[in-house]
């Protein structure tokens, strides 16, 4: 490969960037897609000189501004591919703009897996880590937890490589920067040889699920559920490694359940329960006891990610692994005891503490929950009393989801705020990489 920098191509402010969601939009003053590195820091330098600031967007799977700008707004577009594969290491590095999909499929294609990954294949490795996209399991966390060696460009232009042993201050915080750091280039994930998966999902009542969830969180290396508001209806999905033989899900089973079902049926019942909100428990009812068993045994990929076709708001919090049944019992009384009308499942994950310094795990096995509804609902109410709940256990927002804490509530909820913050001033002291949400989240 040539060392030669390609230069950036720049582009005039084209037409305003919207995230998946819809509900957050950006006017860049101008639009570059750098295919190497070294096109990336000519970009960044560039708006310096420019006084404009930078931020990259990846798919827009955020619900947050977090990467809007009025400046320059970097799309990783042409900034993609696999670039080594270290085998003696363990080890595959990517290009930022990669989208999961590539990574996983070209990984699955060397005979390589992650080891955990999230429940969509849409975004980008660099917005994914950046933001503390996470799935759920036992004994291994995030996405970001899983980084190795990050390469990143600073507010100087510069480019500078982390590690645990190279600039081990920064890659604590790097990994999971919320693009406030500096631009991510490269990430070199820890891979494993490609192994199997069996999948159990089955239905169960959320009273059984809450009595059961320690056991079922520490029993499976990976398990989570989604509860129907409105009912006391959850599925339950429980992954764990597998001996084979491979037994995936038939074409046309799985098309039916995770295209026609999933999305198109929910599709269609959403869109009713935002036209007349009243129907929304009678179809929660329909959707909970329609719920039936499957077990398959496949390549990780095909088992932790699904087709997320129906588009909806999110909001996320973190708690203490202890507080997770006192309040998902606290969430369910405040939907059954008000005139809320709640049409998208509550999603429950789990994970272990890691040691990274803004993550959501940081420090303390997490219980994570997450509430959804149907983009175009009215969300506020629903969410502003879900959060509500979770601030009232300690709940440490999703960097890439809904909230309304801002940096005086979050630093008395990560311990190593200040810690993340020194390093912002000293990495980006004249806020290249800034933005209004970001002031907000972190401070000035």
């Amino acid at each position: 490969m040539s060392t030669r920098a390609a230069r950036p191509s720049w582009g005039p402010a084209g037409p305003t960037w919207r995230n998946w969601a819809g509900n957050v939009t950006a006017a860049p003053l101008r639009t570059v897609a750098p295919s190497t590195t070294e096109g990336l820091a000519e970009a960044v330098r560039r708006a310096v000189e420019d006084g404009l600031t930078v931020k990259a967007a990846g798919t827009g799977h955020s619900f947050t501004p977090v990467a809007t700008t009025e400046g320059v707004l970097i799309r990783p577009d042409h900034l993609t591919g696999i670039r080594r594969i270290d085998r003696a290491a363990g080890t595959v590095s990517v290009a930022a703009g990669t989208p999961l999909w590539r990574l996983n499929r070209g990984l699955a294609a060397e005979g390589l897996s992650l080891t955990n990954m999230g429940d969509i294949m849409e975004q980008t490795v660099s917005g994914a880590i950046g933001t503390g996209t996470h799935g759920t399991g036992r004994d291994s966390g995030s996405l970001a937890a899983q980084v190795r060696e990050l390469e990143m460009v600073l507010a100087d232009g510069s480019v500078l490589r982390c590690s645990a042993e190279e600039n081990p201050d920064v890659f604590a915080a790097a990994r999971i920067g919320l693009g406030a750091l500096g631009v991510v280039g490269e990430v070199t994930f820890a891979v494993e040889p490609l192994f199997l998966l069996t999948a159990r999902e089955e239905p169960m009542r959320l009273d059984a699920v809450l009595a059961d969830f320690e056991e079922l969180a520490t029993g499976n290396e990976h398990f989570e559920f989604y509860w129907f508001p409105h009912t006391d209806r959850c599925v339950t999905k429980r992954n764990n490694r597998s001996a084979g033989p491979l037994d995936p899900l038939p074409r046309l089973g799985g098309w039916l359940s995770d295209e026609f079902l999933s999305n198109g049926v929910f599709q269609a019942a959403c869109s009713v329960g935002r036209a007349v909100p009243a129907a929304v428990p009678g179809i929660a009812g329909v959707a909970g006891r329609a719920l039936s068993a499957r077990t398959y045994t496949d390549i990780p990929y095909r088992v932790f990610t699904s087709p997320r076709r129906v588009r909806f708001v999110e909001m996320e919090y973190a708690l203490p692994r202890a507080a997770a049944v006192a309040a998902l019992r606290d969430l369910r009384a405040v939907v059954d005891g008000s005139d809320l009308r709640v049409n998208f499942p509550v999603e429950v994950r789990v994970a272990p503490a890691d040691d990274i310094t803004l993550s959501t795990a940081s420090g303390r096995d997490t219980v994570y929950v997450a509430a959804h509804l149907y983009r175009g609902t009215p969300y506020q109410r629903y969410f502003t009393a879900v959060e509500q709940i979770m601030v009232a256990y300690d709940g440490r927002p999703h960097w890439g989801k809904l909230h309304s804490r801002d940096a005086e509530y979050l630093a008395g909820v990560h311990p190593r705020f200040g810690e993340f913050t020194a390093l912002r001033d000293r990495l980006d002291p004249d806020r290249v990489f800034a933005n209004d949400h970001l002031r907000r989240v972190l401070g000035d």
